[in-house]
C-alpha cells in the first residue's frame, strides 16, 4: 500500500511517502519553493501546501495522485478547542477543514475522502517511536504547540501507541523558547537554536527565579507561568549588539528546559522502565538538552528524529497511517530522503551553465587537498537531507585546523559570529577526540566534549563552552566522505572536517544544482564538488 504524509498546519510543510512497508522519499517544501521554513507559522498561512514536495515524492516512487491508498494530514482540527468567530485560530481550524479538499486541488486525481487527520502530537511521536532503530520504546514529544497539547509522553510496543501525559496549552516548552527567541531579536519558529548558542556565553544567574515559574507537576506535566523577560534583560530589536545580560538570560532559559526535561524523562522511565528513548517535537533539535538527558537521565539508549521539527510530522503521519493498515514501515534507514542526480544530470546542468569544470580520477583525493590547502569547499553528494542539519550531502566543508574558519565562515554564510560550526570525523574515530555524547551520533542532535589534547588542534569546531556538535561518518554508509575523512588525516593529521550546511543566511540549505551554481557563484567559496565534478572558483572567473 501507498501513505502519503503532510505537513503544512503551522511552519515547515513537507511531505512524505511510505510504500510496501518502506520509506521512499521526505522532503521539506523550502527546499523547492526557496522560502525558508516553507512560509511563516500564522493562522492566515495554514491553507498552504507542500505541493512541490508532494509532487516530488510521487514522480520519485513513479506514481500518481490516483495511485495513493491514503493520506495523513498531521493535524486533527476536531480537537481545537474552539474560539470565537473571527479569532485567528478559527481561521487555522477552518483551513485545516478543508485540507483534504486542498490537496485534492493541489494533487489532480486523489479522493479527498482518502484524507485522514493524524493528531499533531501523534503524528510527532510515529516519527520517532516507529522510525527509531528499535520496535519498543518510551517517547517523549516537546514543542510549541499542537492542536490542544503541547507535548506527549508514552511508550511503542508492538508499533502500537500508548499515551502516558499529555500537557494541555497554554502551558509550552516550545512556545516559552520561541519568546525568548523574539525578546532576543531573533525570528520565533525559526532562531532557537541561535539562543541554544548564544548560552554557552552566559551564567544562568536567573535559574531560582525561572524554577519558580516554569516547573514540573508530578503527573508527566508541567506549567510554564507568563514571564517578564525584561526583567532579565532589555528586549533586543534584530541585528542589535547583544550583550551579557542577554546571554545571561539565554543560559538561564537553557538551563530551566534542561532541568525540566529532565525530571520529564525520569517521570517517563519511572512509568515505562523502558531502557530506550525516542525523542521528537521542535524541542528535541536541541542537542545541548539531548545530551544532558543521555548523560544525566536513566535511560541507556537516546534516538533523535533528525527531522524532529514539524517537518518530521509528515513522516510521522505516512507511519502512522501504514501501521494502523497493518503495513508497519520502519526503521528510517537515514536522513538522504530528498532530491537526488544522477552522474549525467549534474554534468548537464554544468554544460548548460558553460561552467569549466573536472572529474578527477580519485574524488577523495583531490577534495582532501583541496581543504588541506585551507580553501572552503561546496559539497553536492547524493540524495538530500530531510531535516535541518547538513550530513554530509549539502555541506560546507573546510579545514578544522585554523581557528579563523569559524569566522570565516560565518562570514560566507553571512550569520553571527557567536554560532558554531561543527565537526564530521569518521565513527571509529570519534571516541579519541570527543567525549559525553553518543556515538555513533550521524545526524549531529548531540553535543561533546571536545578533549582537552585535542582542542588546540581543531579550534574552528570547539564552542566557547569546550563543546562540538559532531556527525559521525560511517565507511560502510557514506563511504566517499568516509575517504575524503581518510585523506585529510593522511595530509594533515587531523581526523575531522568542518561541515556546516550548504546556504547563506535566511536561505534554505541548497537541495538541486541550480542552487548550487548560485550559492558558488554569489559566496566567497572556493571550490563546489558536484557529484563526481569539481568546479574551482580561479578557473571560472579566469575564463
Amino acid at each position: 500500500m501507498k501513505f502519503l504524509g503532510i505537513n503544512a498546519i503551522f511552519h515547515d510543510p513537507a511531505a512524505a511517502l511510505v510504500v510496501d512497508g518502506r520509506i521512499v522519499a521526505a522532503a521539506e517544501e523550502e527546499r523547492f519553493s526557496r522560502r525558508k521554513h516553507g512560509k511563516r507559522p500564522l493562522a492566515f498561512s495554514a491553507w498552504e501546501l507542500p505541493e512541490l514536495a508532494a509532487a516530488w515524492c510521487l514522480r520519485e516512487a513513479g506514481l500518481s495522485p490516483e495511485d495513493i491508498d491514503a493520506v495523513a494530514y498531521s493535524y486533527d482540527p476536531s480537537l481545537v478547542v474552539q474560539k470565537p468567530e473571527g479569532d485567528w485560530e478559527d481561521l487555522r481550524t477552518k483551513y485545516a477543514v478543508r485540507a483534504p479538499a486542498f490537496l485534492a486541488t493541489a494533487l489532480p486525481g486523489l479522493d479527498p475522502g482518502q484524507v485522514s487527520y493524524v493528531p499533531h502530537h501523534v503524528a510527532h511521536a510515529a516519527s520517532a517511536g516507529l522510525a527509531a532503530p528499535w520496535r519498543d520504546c518510551a517517547v517523549l514529544v516537546a514543542d510549541g504547540r499542537g492542536e490542544n497539547v503541547s507535548h506527549l509522553a508514552g511508550r511503542y510496543r508492538g508499533g502500537e501507541l500508548e499515551v502516558l501525559a499529555a500537557q494541555k496549552l497554554p502551558h509550552s516548552l516550545g512556545l516559552m523558547y520561541e519568546d525568548v527567541t523574539e525578546h532576543l531579536g531573533f525570528l520565533r519558529s525559526s532562531d532557537e537554536y541561535k539562543v541554544m548558542a548564544m548560552a554557552s556565553y552566559g551564567r544562568p544567574r536567573h535559574l531560582e527565579a525561572l524554577r519558580e515559574v516554569i516547573y514540573t507537576t508530578g503527573d508527566g506535566g508541567f506549567r510554564v507561568e507568563p514571564v517578564d523577560w525584561s526583567v532579565y534583560a532589555k528586549a533586543l530589536k534584530k541585528g542589535a549588539p547583544w550583550t551579557s545580560d542577554h546571554a545571561d538570560l539565554a543560559a538561564s532559559v537553557q538551563a530551566r528546559l534542561e532541568e525540566v526535561l529532565l525530571e520529564l524523562v525520569r517521570w517517563l522511565h519511572e512509568r515505562t522502565g523502558e531502557r530506550r528513548l525516542a525523542l521528537a517535537g521542535g524541542v528535541a533539535l536541541n542537542c545541548v538538552a539531548n545530551t544532558r538527558l543521555l548523560d544525566e537521565g536513566p535511560f541507556d539508549e537516546i534516538w533523535v528524529q533528525p527531522a524532529a521539527g514539524d517537518s518530521g510530522t509528515a513522516l510521522g503521519g505516512a507511519l502512522h497511517l501504514a501501521q494502523s493498515y497493518g503495513e508497519p514501515a520502519g526503521p528510517m534507514p537515514d536522513a538522504a530522503l530528498g532530491r537526488g542526480f544522477t552522474d549525467e544530470e549534474l554534468g548537464a546542468w554544468l554544460d548548460v551553465a558553460r561552467v569549466p569544470h573536472t572529474r578527477p580520477a580519485d574524488l577523495a583525493a583531490a577534495v582532501a587537498a583541496e581543504l588541506a590547502a585551507d580553501r572552503i569547499v561546496a559539497w553536492f553528494q547524493g540524495r538530500a537531507e530531510y531535516g535541518p542539519r547538513a550530513l554530509g550531502q549539502r555541506s560546507l566543508l573546510a579545514h578544522p585546523g585554523h581557528a579563523r574558519n569559524t569566522e570565516r565562515l560565518n562570514d560566507v554564510k553571512g550569520r553571527e559570529q557567536f554560532r558554531p560550526i561543527a565537526p564530521m570525523v569518521l565513527e571509529s574515530r570519534a571516541r579519541e577526540i570527543f567525549g559525553r555524547g553518543p556515538v555513533p551520533s550521524p545526524y549531529m542532535l548531540f553535543v561533546h566534549d571536545v578533549h582537552p589534547d585535542w582542542a588546540a588542534r581543531i579550534p574552528a569546531v570547539v564552542h566557547v563552552d569546550g563543546t562540538a556538535r559532531i556527525q559521525t561518518i560511517s565507511p560502510r554508509e557514506q563511504p566517499l566522505m568516509a575517504r575524503v575523512l581518510s585523506e585529510f588525516e593522511a595530509r594533515t593529521g587531523l581526523p575531522v572536517v568542518v561541515n556546516t550546511s550548504l546556504n547563506t543566511a535566511g536561505r534554505p540549505m541548497v537541495d538541486d544544482p541550480r542552487d548550487a551554481l548560485e550559492c558558488f557563484g554569489s559566496s566567497p567559496v572556493d571550490v563546489l564538488v558536484l557529484g563526481p565534478y569539481v568546479v574551482r572558483r580561479g578557473e571560472v572567473f579566469a575564463s
